[in-house]
């Protein structure tokens, strides 16, 4: 089976299985010089993230393409590279079509969380070997980093604030001297030096109320890069369609997504986000994160729930109950806001646009 058509059959595949023949496309017309260990050029690697239509390469990541440009260069240096911004701004997909593009592999990951232990990511042991062999090759498991380390790849580690400082900071003599110590192997084996095309691509959430701050330390071994929300209305109108309906084609489902309907999705989710509508009228902001990645969440479900509840055609009376329960979700305070946004913004657009009307008609929703 073709990684392709592998790809259909997983609920969510990784980059490089999605894009295998666009990666494949890029590399056989890559005639760019490569830093080794690397897949593709530094030129190819851009092109597969802000397309390039002349090969088919269609747009992956929509916002600021010098950041894409800055992002490459770090990777191809000593430091690590850090995405920082707001939740929904695609630090994750960024990083993730950036390991693809560069290593071929973009599943050497390590999860940030309260729980994360050094061992998760360096290395473990399998215990039942350990106690009948003692240490070895074979007994030890190797985490993400040992393995990035060993091949010569990107490692990715999400939400690396959310890990206590003390685990953090296992990083900071693997970036500074590329060499990961094993003290319970013997010889060469206690050394694994990294490969060349090894980095660390991290991301943190700056929203996130769980966050440990980085040892200053640690902070110079990476270079910070902001990844902002989109502010091209046109940019984001393109990004949640084709995000919507690549999901809807994965899921094989079929209904009529009109422009109408995305145009609605994203004001409103504008409108929210800013603060202030396009008329200029201001509205309260509510604490959930009104991001372009949540509008294509509430545009998938507003879709299910057309297929499977209604006649297949998505009105704005299935986007206006998905974006109830977003705004929701964080803080039932938001109720109060979102009221005075459909009793203010809404019910105005709503005498002059049918769609709006379909909007307006889930406002019972907020009173339940």
């Amino acid at each position: 089976m073709s990684a392709a058509s592998n790809a259909d059959q997983i609920l969510r595949a990784p980059a490089e299985q999605v894009y295998a023949d666009e990666l494949s496309r890029l590399a056989e017309k890559d005639s760019g010089a490569r830093p080794s260990g690397w897949r593709l050029s530094p030129r190819a690697v851009r092109s597969f993230i802000v397309g390039d239509d002349a090969l088919g390469i269609r747009r992956k990541f929509y916002g600021d393409d010098a950041l894409i440009d800055r992002c490459i260069v770090t990777l191809m240096s000593n430091r690590g590279l850090l995405l920082v911004g707001e939740p929904g701004t695609a630090k994750s997909m960024l990083s993730e079509l950036l390991c693809a593009a560069i290593s071929g592999s973009s599943t050497r990951t390590i999860q940030g969380t309260a729980g994360t232990t050094e061992d998760q990511i360096k290395y473990s042991w399998n215990y039942a070997l350990l106690l009948s062999e003692g240490p070895s090759l074979r007994s030890l498991v190797r985490g993400p980093i040992y393995e990035a380390m060993q091949q010569g790849q990107l490692c990715r580690f999400e939400e690396i604030t959310r890990v206590q400082p003390e685990i953090q900071d296992c990083l900071i003599s693997l970036l500074s001297d590329k060499v990961l110590h094993v003290p319970e192997l013997d010889g060469e084996q206690a050394n694994v030096f990294a490969a060349r095309g090894f980095n660390v691509l991290a991301t943190a959430n700056i929203r996130d109320r769980g966050v440990h701050e980085m040892s200053s330390a640690l902070k110079r071994r990476f270079n910070f890069e902001t990844v902002r929300p989109i502010n091209d209305r046109k940019q984001e109108l393109l990004l949640v369609r084709q995000q919507t309906e690549a999901l809807l084609r994965h899921a094989e489902i079929e209904v009529d997504f009109s422009q109408d309907v995305v145009e609605l999705l994203v004001t409103a989710f504008q409108d929210l986000r800013n603060g202030v509508t396009a008329e200029g009228i201001v509205v309260e902001r509510p604490t959930a994160v009104m991001s372009s990645a949540e509008a294509v969440a509430v545009g998938y479900a507003a879709s299910l729930d057309a297929h499977y509840f209604g006649a297949g055609e998505i009105n704005g009376e299935h986007v206006a109950r998905q974006l109830i329960g977003t705004v929701l979700k964080d803080n039932p305070d938001d109720g109060k806001k979102l009221r005075h946004y459909f009793d203010v913004v809404v019910k105005q657009r709503a005498q002059r646009d049918a769609q709006w009307k379909r909007v307006l008609d889930a406002r019972r929703e907020l009173e339940r």
